[in-house]
């Protein structure tokens, strides 16, 4: 009498690392920016000391910088990502 046992095999590779659940990074749209070399420096030290992606420090640092609008700000970026949203479905 044999037992059905399920094996579980260990995935190949690292995990998903995206913002969300399940995002891998390599699918998100690639973005080139000309900075100093100070801040260049500055970001590999911070994503360094903090053990987190470059591509995270720079996230979190726009949504600061977005929580530091003012409300009407805010409004108009949400509108201008509501706009372009709609005009990338036409």
């Amino acid at each position: 009498m044999a037992v059905n046992k399920t094996k579980q095999t260990a995935r190949i590779g690292r995990p998903p690392a995206g913002a969300r659940a399940g995002e891998r990074v390599k699918d998100y749209p690639q973005l080139s920016v000309r900075v100093p070399p100070e801040m260049k420096a500055r970001l590999e030290a911070l994503s360094v000391v903090r053990v987190t992606p470059q591509w995270r420090v720079i996230s979190d640092a726009i949504l600061c910088y977005f929580k530091d609008l003012s409300t009407a700000e805010r409004h108009q970026v949400e509108r201008v990502i509501r706009d372009k949203a709609a005009a990338d479905q036409r």
